[in-house]
């Protein structure tokens, strides 16, 4: 039975964790899992084979770190072709009769991608696309996704298997306590991009227990037209005698999985500590529970990492500025490659309350690829803000899209057929929302029915290339008054169609309506309110327009949208106090942030810029002075915001990256060795390949003035216990992100305990916990990159 055609009428069960299970059989320390289909195939089948006797559908090969980053490309071959034949065999010998289905395990790379890390995006698609291809080789049913913890990488996870495979894919990713990826996604971010790439099923396994996550499950089967999975773990770990155990019991586990099952969860499993006992106890618990239906959620959004912006009732505003139309800056700057004046750009209409920039840079002088794709990237660098990705020419546009880290509105297509069949195979590859421009080849129509007429034809289109309607966002066109009297009215009318009759969401280019007019602003704050009022979903406009901007914020506290007129009040009282009417060309300036020029560039992680204003700086004041009141007082103010939850991971590291650049150039200007700090030595312990977090710290502690020596991964503990001694480090940091190598993490405190007695220990990883972390003798647990730092800096005291 087709395994999509099974989830239509039943909940569909996975099997539970794998590494506490092989620890139970004897893997030691620092050994590979995934070795173990080679040398223990009796071992790894009974466990498979446990799962299904316990009611699995579906059983992950012992695949999870199975990577050429990991494995030469014999052993590959050889690890995945032994883990999807045990994995088979394991289903042939259980007496289980439910239909049973072998899923390749993939798990994250252990690298985070650039710009954040030294992975390429397409060097990681083409990481999970050797192991999907592999997978597809030795006959496994679907793809399982699994414990991604950033959306990028999940991006390229998920666009190798869809390019290599017709498989079935599945994809879950771990949520912290707080709702949110490592780099900051919320469930709709993931969701929006997820269903839009076509993942088949999406959802969340690891990090904590059911009760802990069943907010991030309300979300996902709140939003999620495709089915949910939920797969967490067994509760919280900790040692007792000596061994790592997880805090729910099967029943306790179970009871709280079918809160999960009312939310409308069909794919249910369990993650670390959970083992065949916790399967049996949840099949046995839900086995007659009736699934909630599966139904489409008709939600219109765009996502960036971070979050999602819905088209509902609150209208969208789409900055304008990043084009180079009328524009002789943009232009000058796009010619000569200044990419900070773009970023700035971004970031100043960001501050100025827009939800979505639009990205154009299209001119005949220049690669438009190239540089539209760079530009795509550089702006997610320095802002989370949505964007519109605008160009005529499809090339650019794949190679844009395809780098996008979320769901990108796309800007465009139209009614003629060569557009149609050259944007819509991109909408759905990639994921997007759509303007769909409505004119076609006999131009653009005059009368707002014949408008109407080809935004029929398009969605009929669409339908045929499997794009919904919610995807797709039509424009009307807005043409100059100047030249037909009617053409406001009839934009107007069209608007009010599409949106009552075709049930669809507008967006306008708000200021064509007044070319060739004087004070063009009277006319466009006014077409702009009128729009609003005939149901326009968005508009891309001039957020620095002071007449614009009272449109928008009028109108949103008179249609109810804007409750207690809060935002109105705040945007008013940063108005020009005066009696007079405003010019109509007056603008409201972008908000700005307090500081120096170089604080505000590393806050808003403008590398190039940072270093650029230091060597100004140089000329002038001491290097010592600038670190200690520009630099330092900026990655403060980011630092305190991203413990905050106000600034997220990526933020982070990119004012990091803009600090790093600063530093470099204040270096150049010092003797020799003035720079050096106290000493901390960092690893992640043996038989873990995932430094992300270690990367992470690194990055932060050296810009704080730390001297940091990186051991690098897979680290024995005598080599980190070699370090720290001939250091004599007072700070030693350790990593380990699975359950398998926290045995390994142990060992390490351990000897350091006895070889380096006066270092203190800090731990992370996502496997721990503060009470886990004492219990295995570390001084400190450290939940983030940013509190190592606190830390650390308690040793400067």
């Amino acid at each position: 039975m087709n395994i999509l055609q099974y989830l239509k009428n039943h909940i569909l069960y996975l099997d539970g964790g794998m590494g506490t299970l092989l620890q139970a059989r004897g893997l030691r320390a620092g050994e590979m899992p995934e070795r173990w289909n080679l040398s223990h195939a009796e071992e790894i089948v009974a466990i498979h084979k446990a799962y299904f006797d316990a009611g699995s559908n579906v059983v992950n090969t012992n695949t999870f770190g199975a990577n050429c980053l990991k494995f030469g490309a014999d052993e590959l071959d050889a690890i995945i072709g032994a883990a999807v034949a045990n994995a088979r065999r394991a289903a042939e010998e259980s007496a289980g009769e439910q239909p049973k289905w072998i899923a390749l395990d993939i798990g994250p790379t252990g690298r985070m991608l650039a710009p954040y890390g030294d992975l390429d995006f397409e060097d990681a698609v083409s990481v999970f696309a050797e192991t999907v291809r592999l997978g597809v080789k030795h006959g496994a049913d679907l793809i399982v996704i699994e414990t991604m913890n950033d959306s990028y990488e999940t991006r390229a996870a998920l666009l190798a298997a869809k390019e290599n495979s017709n498989l079935p894919v599945f994809v879950s990713c771990a949520f912290g306590e707080d709702g949110k990826l490592m780099t900051g996604a919320n469930p709709l971010a993931m969701i929006a991009m997820l269903e839009g790439m076509g993942a088949d099923a999406i959802g969340i396994n690891c990090s904590l227990g059911p009760r802990k996550l069943m907010d991030v499950i309300a979300d996902y089967t709140k939003y999620a037209s495709v089915p949910v999975i939920f797969k967490p773990n067994a509760g919280l770990p900790t040692v007792k005698d000596g061994k790592t155990v997880y805090d729910l019991s099967p029943e306790d586990f179970a009871t709280d999985m079918t809160d999960a099952v009312a939310l409308g969860a069909r794919i249910l499993g369990g993650c670390c500590g959970t083992t065949p006992e916790y399967i049996a106890s949840l099949v046995q618990k839900t086995k007659d529970a009736v699934p909630q239906p599966i139904t489409q959620k008709n939600v219109t959004c765009v996502s960036s990492y971070t979050h999602a912006v819905i088209f509902d009732k609150e209208p969208i505003l789409i900055g304008e500025r990043i084009n180079p139309t009328g524009k002789k800056r943009f232009k000058e700057a796009l010619k000569a490659g200044d990419m900070d004046y773009i970023l700035r750009e971004g970031l100043a209409q960001a501050e100025a309350g827009v939800h979505i920039l639009d990205v154009n840079v299209g001119l005949p002088e220049i690669d438009e690829k190239t540089m539209l794709t760079s530009a795509v990237c550089r702006l997610q660098e320095v802002t989370d803000l949505p964007l519109q990705i605008d160009t005529s020419d499809p090339v650019a546009m794949e190679s844009a899209l395809r780098r996008y880290n979320g769901k990108a509105m796309i800007n465009s297509v139209n009614g003629k057929r060569e557009s149609m069949k050259k944007i819509f195979p991109l909408v759905k590859k990639y994921g997007g929302l759509v303007v769909a421009l409505t004119l076609d080849e006999r131009g653009i129509p005059t009368r707002a029915e014949d408008r109407v007429a080809i935004a029929e034809r398009i969605l009929a289109v669409a339908a045929e290339y499997g794009i919904d309607k919610k995807d797709i966002i039509f424009d009307p066109l807005a043409l100059t008054i100047s030249a037909d009297a009617a053409a406001a009215r009839e934009t107007l009318k069209a608007v009010s169609i599409i949106k009552n009759e075709l049930g669809c969401h507008t967006s306008l280019g708000v200021s064509n309506v007044s070319f060739g007019l004087p004070n063009r602003d009277i006319i466009n704050s006014i077409f702009f309110a009128l729009a609003l009022g005939k149901g326009l979903s968005a508009a891309i406009m001039n957020p620095y327009s002071a007449e614009m901007m009272k449109a928008y914020h009028a109108f949103c506290a008179l249609d109810g949208q804007d409750e207690n007129c809060a935002m109105y009040i705040d945007f008013a009282s940063k108005l020009p106090q005066s009696t007079t009417v405003l010019p109509s060309e007056q603008t409201v300036s972008a908000p700005t942030t307090e500081g120096s020029e170089l604080q505000k560039a590393v806050t808003r992680g403008l590398r190039d810029r940072a270093a650029t204003l230091t060597r100004e700086q140089l000329q002038t004041r001491a290097p010592l002075d600038i670190v200690q009141a520009d630099i330092i007082p900026a990655l403060d103010v980011v630092g305190d915001g991203f413990e905050k939850k106000t600034v997220y991971l990526p933020q982070l590291l990119m004012a990091a990256e803009a600090a790093k650049a600063a530093f470099e150039e204040i270096k150049s200007q010092l003797p020799a060795g003035a720079d050096n700090g106290v000493s901390v030595v960092l690893a992640t312990v043996k038989g873990d390949i995932h430094d992300i977090g270690k990367n992470i710290v690194k990055l932060l502690l050296e810009n704080y003035g730390f001297a940091v020596t990186d051991l690098g991964r897979d680290v024995s503990p005598e080599d980190v216990v070699s370090e720290v001694v001939r250091q004599h480090a007072p700070i030693a940091g350790l990593s380990a992100l699975m359950t398998t190598t926290v045995p390994a993490m142990e060992e390490t405190i351990r000897q350091l305990r006895k070889s380096a007695p006066w270092c203190k220990i800090v731990v992370g990883g996502a496997v721990l916990t503060e009470e886990y972390a004492a219990t295995i003798g570390a001084d400190k647990y450290a939940k983030d990159a940013m509190e190592t730092v606190r830390y650390a800096e308690t040793f400067l005291l």
